[in-house]
Protein backbone atom coordinates (compact mmCIF):
# COMPACT_ATOMS: atom_id res chain seq x y z
CA UNK A 1 0.00 0.00 0.00
CA UNK A 2 2.89 2.37 0.66
CA UNK A 3 4.47 1.63 -2.71
CA UNK A 4 1.11 2.36 -4.32
CA UNK A 5 0.92 5.69 -2.52
CA UNK A 6 4.40 6.66 -3.72
CA UNK A 7 3.51 5.73 -7.31
CA UNK A 8 0.28 7.73 -7.32
CA UNK A 9 2.03 10.84 -5.97
CA UNK A 10 5.18 10.27 -8.07
CA UNK A 11 7.42 10.25 -5.03
CA UNK A 12 10.94 8.74 -5.02
CA UNK A 13 10.46 6.93 -1.70
CA UNK A 14 10.64 3.20 -1.02
CA UNK A 15 9.18 1.05 1.75
CA UNK A 16 10.88 -2.16 2.77
CA UNK A 17 10.53 -4.85 5.44
CA UNK A 18 13.33 -5.26 7.97
CA UNK A 19 13.57 -8.49 9.95
CA UNK A 20 15.08 -7.53 13.30
CA UNK A 21 16.29 -10.13 15.78
CA UNK A 22 15.69 -9.27 19.46
CA UNK A 23 19.31 -8.38 20.06
CA UNK A 24 19.40 -6.13 16.98
CA UNK A 25 16.64 -3.70 17.91
CA UNK A 26 19.06 -1.02 19.10
CA UNK A 27 21.04 -1.33 15.86
CA UNK A 28 17.88 -0.82 13.79
CA UNK A 29 17.01 2.24 15.84
CA UNK A 30 20.51 3.64 15.30
CA UNK A 31 19.98 3.27 11.54
CA UNK A 32 16.78 5.28 11.83
CA UNK A 33 18.39 7.97 13.97
CA UNK A 34 21.32 8.31 11.56
CA UNK A 35 18.97 9.23 8.72
CA UNK A 36 19.21 6.02 6.71
CA UNK A 37 15.42 5.87 7.08
CA UNK A 38 12.79 8.57 7.54
CA UNK A 39 10.55 6.40 9.67
CA UNK A 40 9.57 2.93 10.77
CA UNK A 41 6.44 0.95 11.21
CA UNK A 42 6.82 -1.40 14.16
CA UNK A 43 5.02 -4.69 14.62
CA UNK A 44 4.99 -7.44 17.24
CA UNK A 45 6.93 -8.16 19.37
CA UNK A 46 8.47 -4.66 19.50
CA UNK A 47 5.52 -2.29 19.91
CA UNK A 48 6.30 -1.79 23.60
CA UNK A 49 10.06 -2.41 23.65
CA UNK A 50 10.71 0.23 21.00
CA UNK A 51 9.61 2.96 23.41
CA UNK A 52 12.90 2.50 25.27
CA UNK A 53 14.75 3.85 22.21
CA UNK A 54 12.69 6.92 21.27
CA UNK A 55 13.04 10.53 22.40
CA UNK A 56 9.40 11.49 22.65
CA UNK A 57 5.97 9.89 22.72
CA UNK A 58 3.12 11.49 20.81
CA UNK A 59 -0.15 11.53 22.80
CA UNK A 60 -1.45 8.48 20.92
CA UNK A 61 1.52 6.33 21.94
CA UNK A 62 1.65 7.73 25.46
CA UNK A 63 -2.03 6.87 25.98
CA UNK A 64 -1.65 3.12 25.47
CA UNK A 65 2.08 2.62 25.94
CA UNK A 66 2.38 1.04 22.50
CA UNK A 67 3.78 2.45 19.24
CA UNK A 68 3.44 1.23 15.68
CA UNK A 69 4.89 4.26 13.86
CA UNK A 70 8.21 6.03 14.43
CA UNK A 71 9.12 9.34 12.83
CA UNK A 72 12.64 10.71 12.49
CA UNK A 73 12.64 14.49 12.70
CA UNK A 74 15.22 16.69 10.97
CA UNK A 75 17.48 16.88 14.04
CA UNK A 76 17.52 13.09 14.50
CA UNK A 77 14.86 13.08 17.22
CA UNK A 78 12.62 9.98 17.09
CA UNK A 79 8.95 10.38 17.94
CA UNK A 80 6.66 7.41 18.61
CA UNK A 81 3.06 7.40 17.42
CA UNK A 82 0.17 4.94 17.55
CA UNK A 83 -1.94 5.16 14.40
CA UNK A 84 -4.06 2.13 15.29
CA UNK A 85 -6.26 4.15 17.65
CA UNK A 86 -7.29 6.75 15.08
CA UNK A 87 -7.70 4.05 12.41
CA UNK A 88 -9.97 2.02 14.68
CA UNK A 89 -12.00 5.09 15.54
CA UNK A 90 -12.48 5.96 11.88
CA UNK A 91 -13.63 2.44 11.02
CA UNK A 92 -16.08 2.29 13.93
CA UNK A 93 -17.49 5.74 13.26
CA UNK A 94 -17.83 4.83 9.59
CA UNK A 95 -19.75 1.68 10.47
CA UNK A 96 -22.00 3.57 12.84
CA UNK A 97 -22.69 6.35 10.35
CA UNK A 98 -25.51 4.45 8.67
CA UNK A 99 -29.00 5.56 9.68
CA UNK A 100 -30.62 3.10 12.05
CA UNK A 101 -27.47 1.90 13.75
CA UNK A 102 -27.63 2.27 17.54
CA UNK A 103 -23.94 3.11 17.73
CA UNK A 104 -24.45 6.48 16.07
CA UNK A 105 -25.34 7.78 19.54
CA UNK A 106 -22.79 8.28 22.27
CA UNK A 107 -22.89 6.62 25.66
CA UNK A 108 -23.46 3.11 24.36
CA UNK A 109 -22.05 -0.19 25.64
CA UNK A 110 -19.18 -1.78 23.73
CA UNK A 111 -17.74 -5.27 24.11
CA UNK A 112 -14.07 -5.92 23.31
CA UNK A 113 -12.72 -9.45 22.92
CA UNK A 114 -9.05 -9.66 23.89
CA UNK A 115 -6.62 -8.04 26.30
CA UNK A 116 -3.49 -7.40 24.21
CA UNK A 117 -2.21 -4.37 22.33
CA UNK A 118 -5.01 -4.34 19.75
CA UNK A 119 -7.56 -4.59 22.54
CA UNK A 120 -6.03 -1.64 24.38
CA UNK A 121 -6.05 0.44 21.20
CA UNK A 122 -9.69 -0.55 20.74
CA UNK A 123 -10.52 0.48 24.29
CA UNK A 124 -8.83 3.85 23.78
CA UNK A 125 -10.64 4.42 20.48
CA UNK A 126 -14.01 3.52 21.97
CA UNK A 127 -13.57 5.56 25.13
CA UNK A 128 -11.90 8.67 23.75
CA UNK A 129 -13.04 9.06 20.14
CA UNK A 130 -16.28 7.11 19.79
CA UNK A 131 -17.50 8.16 23.23
CA UNK A 132 -19.10 4.99 24.52
CA UNK A 133 -20.18 5.06 28.13
CA UNK A 134 -19.35 1.47 29.07
CA UNK A 135 -16.72 -1.00 27.87
CA UNK A 136 -16.75 -4.68 28.79
CA UNK A 137 -13.55 -6.58 27.99
CA UNK A 138 -13.63 -10.36 27.68
CA UNK A 139 -10.46 -12.42 27.65
CA UNK A 140 -9.04 -15.85 28.36
CA UNK A 141 -6.80 -14.44 31.05
CA UNK A 142 -9.71 -12.85 32.91
CA UNK A 143 -11.21 -15.96 34.45
CA UNK A 144 -10.10 -15.13 37.99
CA UNK A 145 -11.46 -12.15 39.96
CA UNK A 146 -7.94 -10.99 40.83
CA UNK A 147 -6.96 -10.94 37.14
CA UNK A 148 -10.07 -8.96 36.27
CA UNK A 149 -9.43 -6.43 39.01
CA UNK A 150 -5.82 -5.97 37.95
CA UNK A 151 -6.77 -5.52 34.30
CA UNK A 152 -9.44 -2.93 35.07
CA UNK A 153 -7.04 -1.01 37.32
CA UNK A 154 -4.41 -0.97 34.59
CA UNK A 155 -6.85 0.24 31.93
CA UNK A 156 -8.31 2.87 34.26
CA UNK A 157 -4.81 4.20 34.84
CA UNK A 158 -4.31 4.31 31.07
CA UNK A 159 -7.50 6.31 30.52
CA UNK A 160 -7.46 8.42 33.67
CA UNK A 161 -6.98 11.76 31.91
CA UNK A 162 -8.38 10.94 28.46
CA UNK A 163 -11.67 9.30 29.48
CA UNK A 164 -12.02 9.24 33.27
CA UNK A 165 -15.79 8.69 33.29
CA UNK A 166 -16.06 5.64 31.06
CA UNK A 167 -17.30 2.53 32.91
CA UNK A 168 -14.89 -0.40 32.58
CA UNK A 169 -15.54 -4.06 33.27
CA UNK A 170 -13.56 -7.25 32.71
CA UNK A 171 -15.05 -10.70 32.22
CA UNK A 172 -14.12 -14.22 31.13
CA UNK A 173 -14.24 -15.08 27.44
CA UNK A 174 -17.83 -16.27 27.29
CA UNK A 175 -21.17 -15.02 26.05
CA UNK A 176 -23.64 -13.26 28.33
CA UNK A 177 -27.02 -12.94 26.55
CA UNK A 178 -28.46 -10.19 28.73
CA UNK A 179 -25.35 -8.03 28.42
CA UNK A 180 -24.90 -8.74 24.73
CA UNK A 181 -28.45 -7.55 24.13
CA UNK A 182 -27.48 -4.15 25.54
CA UNK A 183 -24.31 -3.67 23.51
CA UNK A 184 -24.15 -1.69 20.30
CA UNK A 185 -20.50 -2.25 19.34
CA UNK A 186 -18.47 -5.48 19.26
CA UNK A 187 -14.72 -5.52 18.54
CA UNK A 188 -12.76 -8.72 18.03
CA UNK A 189 -9.23 -7.63 18.97
CA UNK A 190 -7.26 -10.89 19.04
CA UNK A 191 -5.36 -12.80 16.36
CA UNK A 192 -7.97 -15.57 16.45
CA UNK A 193 -9.13 -16.43 12.97
CA UNK A 194 -5.98 -15.05 11.34
CA UNK A 195 -4.09 -17.20 8.88
CA UNK A 196 -1.67 -19.34 10.87
CA UNK A 197 -3.39 -18.65 14.20
CA UNK A 198 -6.20 -20.48 15.99
CA UNK A 199 -9.42 -20.92 14.04
CA UNK A 200 -11.41 -18.15 15.73
CA UNK A 201 -14.43 -20.19 16.76
CA UNK A 202 -13.86 -19.60 20.47
CA UNK A 203 -13.99 -15.82 20.17
CA UNK A 204 -16.98 -16.01 17.84
CA UNK A 205 -18.77 -18.09 20.48
CA UNK A 206 -17.96 -15.48 23.15
CA UNK A 207 -20.93 -13.40 21.94
CA UNK A 208 -24.57 -14.45 22.27
CA UNK A 209 -25.38 -13.43 18.71
CA UNK A 210 -29.02 -14.43 18.84
CA UNK A 211 -29.52 -11.88 21.62
CA UNK A 212 -27.70 -9.02 19.88
CA UNK A 213 -29.66 -6.10 18.42
CA UNK A 214 -29.21 -6.31 14.62
CA UNK A 215 -28.64 -2.54 14.58
CA UNK A 216 -25.33 -3.09 16.41
CA UNK A 217 -21.99 -3.04 14.56
CA UNK A 218 -18.99 -5.39 14.68
CA UNK A 219 -15.33 -5.01 13.74
CA UNK A 220 -12.76 -7.80 13.50
CA UNK A 221 -9.17 -6.50 13.45
CA UNK A 222 -8.11 -9.62 11.49
CA UNK A 223 -7.84 -9.01 7.72
CA UNK A 224 -6.27 -12.24 6.44
CA UNK A 225 -8.37 -14.15 5.69
CA UNK A 226 -11.03 -11.52 4.91
CA UNK A 227 -13.76 -13.66 6.47
CA UNK A 228 -13.54 -15.05 10.01
CA UNK A 229 -15.94 -17.02 12.22
CA UNK A 230 -16.61 -13.80 14.16
CA UNK A 231 -17.62 -11.93 11.00
CA UNK A 232 -19.71 -14.83 9.71
CA UNK A 233 -21.60 -14.93 13.00
CA UNK A 234 -22.09 -11.16 13.16
CA UNK A 235 -23.27 -10.80 9.58
CA UNK A 236 -25.40 -13.92 9.86
CA UNK A 237 -27.33 -12.21 12.64
CA UNK A 238 -27.90 -9.05 10.64
CA UNK A 239 -25.14 -6.81 12.02
CA UNK A 240 -23.17 -4.44 9.86
CA UNK A 241 -19.67 -5.85 10.24
CA UNK A 242 -16.26 -5.50 8.64
CA UNK A 243 -12.77 -6.96 8.86
CA UNK A 244 -9.52 -5.17 9.63
CA UNK A 245 -8.50 -4.33 6.05
CA UNK A 246 -9.88 -0.79 6.17
CA UNK A 247 -8.23 -0.25 9.53
CA UNK A 248 -4.92 -1.49 8.09
CA UNK A 249 -5.16 0.99 5.22
CA UNK A 250 -6.17 3.84 7.53
CA UNK A 251 -3.30 3.30 9.95
CA UNK A 252 -0.94 3.09 6.98
CA UNK A 253 -2.28 6.35 5.57
CA UNK A 254 -1.80 8.05 8.93
CA UNK A 255 1.78 6.78 9.12
CA UNK A 256 2.38 8.11 5.60
CA UNK A 257 1.17 11.55 6.72
CA UNK A 258 3.39 11.51 9.80
CA UNK A 259 6.44 10.71 7.68
CA UNK A 260 5.84 12.98 4.70
CA UNK A 261 3.60 15.79 6.06
CA UNK A 262 1.20 15.54 3.12
CA UNK A 263 -2.25 13.98 2.62
CA UNK A 264 -2.12 10.25 1.93
CA UNK A 265 -3.94 8.76 -1.09
CA UNK A 266 -6.08 6.48 1.10
CA UNK A 267 -8.18 5.06 -1.73
CA UNK A 268 -5.08 4.05 -3.69
CA UNK A 269 -3.64 2.39 -0.60
CA UNK A 270 -6.83 0.48 0.12
CA UNK A 271 -7.11 -0.60 -3.52
CA UNK A 272 -3.57 -1.95 -3.40
CA UNK A 273 -4.47 -4.06 -0.37
CA UNK A 274 -7.63 -5.36 -2.02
Amino acid sequence: MHAAAYRVLRLPHTYTALRVAPGELSVAMDRLRSGEFSGFNVTVPYKRRVLDFVDRLAPSAALVGVANTLVREADGTIVAHNTDIAALSAELLGLSGTAGNRAVRGGETAIVLGTGGAARSSIAALAVDVGVGRIVVRGRGLAEPSARAAFVAEVRAMLKDAAPLVALEAAPLRAEPSLDAEASIFVQATSAGMSGAEDGNAVADAVAWSSVDPRAIALDVVYAPPETPFLVAAQGNGLRATNGLGMLARQGALAFEHWLAMPAPYNAMLTALL
